[in-house]
């Protein structure tokens, strides 16, 4: 039922589509780059995305030339990732939760999901992943993982007592880990995305360092589009929020550094 519960909270981004798109960092240019490296993606290729957002990931994936079929489950997402991509002929965007999605027959080279795969329910998501590709195919799960630096300061580090006033024994509120520590986790697909009956192969894993500099308004509204903040009721969330954004701008001169490692892990489909 956990779970369950966790999948569904993925349905709140729908309800700020435009803060989602505006706030979430990009993906860098060299994660793509060696998406085409290890899989061999090229014009002719078709990709499947699965949770597709507002086409953050799937801008990149277009300008590779490829044909994209993107699948989002938020009809709000859905519409302004249509907007967004307006101008590539080769995209297509479907509003569907992936696990009831009619495929029509359809099969494909790569399935890609970029921070969203976690929302999949597992039961089914590596069965059907598994299904829709052609033999050959490949699986590649991007993402964001915050860190931090020893000695830097950190918002969340700086912000706890706020979070505890306002939400007090909140299990979700944690310092992010150690950038090194993340660097050597470098087998799997990563919790909670294990292919626990093998559908796929080995994984190559592959590591991005990146960095947004925000100032204190900027923190909270990126911190408005994560869904442990969205479930928040409105009252508490603002109130945090606004606090958060106080203590950036009193204490940490309204600049701040969230650092992310970005992931690729691919692996192919197994035969």
């Amino acid at each position: 039922m956990a779970e369950a519960d966790d999948r569904r909270r993925g349905s709140v981004f729908n309800e700020v589509p435009e803060l989602y798109d505006r706030v979430r960092p990009a993906y860098p240019a060299e994660l793509f780059a060696d998406l085409v490296a290890v899989t061999g993606i090229d014009q002719g290729s078709s990709v499947l995305e699965v949770g597709c957002g507002t086409g953050q990931a799937t801008r990149s994936l277009a300008e590779l030339g490829c044909s994209v079929t993107a699948v989002e489950l938020g009809p709000a997402m859905a519409a302004l990732a249509r907007q967004r991509l307006s101008s590539f002929a080769n995209v297509e965007v479907e509003t569907s939760p992936f696990e009831t999605w009619d495929d029509g027959g359809r099969r494909f080279d790569v399935l890609v999901g970029a921070a969203s795969w976690h929302w999949v329910d597992p039961s089914v998501g590596w069965r059907r992943a598994h299904a829709v590709l052609r033999p050959g195919g490949w699986m590649a799960l991007l993402g964001h993982i915050v860190v931090r630096r020893q000695g830097e300061a950190e918002v969340y580090a700086e912000t706890a007592d706020l979070h505890e006033r306002f939400a007090p024994g909140d299990v979700d509120w944690a310092d992010p880990p150690l950038e090194e520590k993340v660097r050597g986790t470098d087998e799997g697909w990563g919790p909670p995305n294990e292919d626990r009956e093998g559908w796929f192969g080995p994984t190559t894993v592959r590591w991005y360092p990146t960095v947004q500099w925000l100032d204190g308004q900027g923190v909270a509204d990126l911190l408005r589009s994560a869904s442990v903040y969205r479930r928040l009721d409105h009252e508490v969330r603002e109130a945090l929020l606004t606090a958060v954004a106080e203590r950036i701008r009193t204490r940490l001169g309204d600049r701040v550094a969230r650092r992310y490692l970005s992931v690729l892990r691919v692996g192919p489909r197994a035969d």
